[in-house]
């Protein structure tokens, strides 16, 4: 099947009407696209500008017909403010779960680590396999900051006991589940966005990782207030973001690692990567590795 693409790009005020116009001709939705600002470090995209409309009708023996009415119902719409010609472009149809698929590989972590789409067979059966549905928004392994992560963290199972390990801004889980294949025996794992939560257990559950994986909704001030199985840990791990984490030191974040733990920070820009050193060290922790990727870094720390 084959499909024909109407866009309109309008105003945000004009964007709803659009919409509801297209709706009543494509029998699979209408989808609207639109830029992103970042305001500041700490912002996760903001909208603006115009809006693009977007739907996609059948091509069929009443594709024509189906055109001539909706080009009529935008003329009418029109009538009320005015509307841009609509642009048309063929779709051929294809598989797109499939095509969407292909896009994603196997990525090696460290010496030990692998991140595995959840649907492929391990190439490399010698590493430890973490299983992530690439579709999430986040936290599924491809990002530098991540990766950053799990290298530092493969280096802190070589080198102490993860009796227990921390992860504070959870995600996606995936470092959670690192924690647990590299041999942690418990992990507690704790974000404010309960959405996160319930992907981290999603994942953890094609990981076959249970009860060992303790989640919560939640963060530094929640832990230490002992609403969660434990309060403290010989490793912490925290993959936000680098102003976020200096205001999490100032909640009380280097006092959720153990006496002679230690913490990996990352989601750090590199020109931010000093002021984060200076908070940790103004809570009595020293540094240890930092690693990078382009313009991203990874810190351990230790206390």
């Amino acid at each position: 099947m084959n499909w024909l693409e109407v866009s309109l790009t309008v105003d945000g005020e004009l964007a709803e009407s659009v919409a509801d116009v297209l709706a009543r001709f494509a029998p699979n939705g209408v989808m609207t696209e639109q830029g992103v600002k970042f305001n500041d470090e700490e912002d996760e995209g903001t909208a603006t500008g115009p809006i693009t409309v977007r739907a996609y009708l059948e091509v069929n023996d009443q594709l024509e017909e189906t055109r001539q009415k909706l080009e009529e119902s935008l003329y009418y719409l029109g009538m009320i403010k005015p509307v841009p010609t609509p642009t048309y472009k063929q779709i051929a149809d294809q598989n797109w779960m499939e095509a969407w698929k292909q896009h994603y590989k196997p990525i090696l972590i460290g010496q030990r680590l692998l991140i595995l789409p959840a649907w492929l067979e391990s190439p490399e059966p010698k590493r430890i396999p973490i299983k992530i549905d690439p579709g999430m928004a986040f936290g599924t392994g491809t990002h530098p900051t991540t990766q950053l992560c799990l290298e530092l963290m493969e280096v802190s199972a070589d080198n102490r006991q993860l009796s227990s390990v921390i992860d504070v801004g959870c995600g996606s889980g995936i470092l959670s589940i690192a924690a647990l294949k590299l041999g942690a025996n418990k992990v507690l794992g704790v974000d404010i966005d309960i959405e996160s939560v319930k992907n981290s257990r999603e994942n953890a559950d094609t990981n076959e990782v249970g009860e060992e994986l303790i989640l919560g909704q939640g963060s530094v001030t929640e832990v230490l207030a002992g609403q969660f199985a434990f309060k403290s840990a010989p490793l912490v791990v925290a993959n936000i973001l680098g102003p976020i984490l200096i205001r999490l030191f100032d909640a009380g974040l280097a006092d959720l690692i153990e006496p002679n733990g230690e913490i990996i920070l990352s989601g750090i820009l590199d020109h931010q990567a000093e002021s984060v050193i200076g908070a940790g060290q103004a809570k009595g922790l020293k540094r240890g590795e930092i690693r990078q990727m382009g313009d991203w870094v990874a810190i351990s720390m230790s206390r």
